[in-house]
């Protein structure tokens, strides 16, 4: 197995498919969309250490959005404790998809690090 460091590193495309594998299995979704931000922060080029995932599925309704949140952490956890640094998760129904009238917001450059 790759460590942590080596996969942030030298951006392999590793952590991306599992991240979009592991989210398909569990929720099905009707949308789903990893994008791999680590290029807004001060990692080496090619790291896979900041996602922002969107994800649409009937398996949230009903449930609040810390409940979603918690489900999608639950999913990647193997991933957030070894290989993510930062995950920004969106999650809809697909009615509340439907009804996107903004879109799902931009995340915000780093701050820090020097970038």
């Amino acid at each position: 197995m790759f460590s942590c460091s080596y996969l942030r590193k030298k951006g392999n495309g590793m952590i991306q498919p599992i991240i979009e594998q592991k989210l398909h299995q569990a929720f099905h979704p009707d949308y789903l969309k990893v994008e791999n931000e680590s290029y807004m922060h001060n990692v080496p080029s090619g790291s896979e250490s900041h996602f922002k995932v969107i994800v649409v599925s009937d398996s949230f309704e009903g449930m609040r959005l810390i409940g979603r949140h918690r489900q999608v952490n639950q999913v990647l956890a193997e991933e957030l404790a070894n290989h993510i640094h930062a995950l920004s998760i969106h999650t809809y129904t697909p009615q509340e998809w439907q009804a996107q009238i903004s879109g799902v917001p931009d995340s915000p450059m780093c701050m820090g690090g020097g970038k």
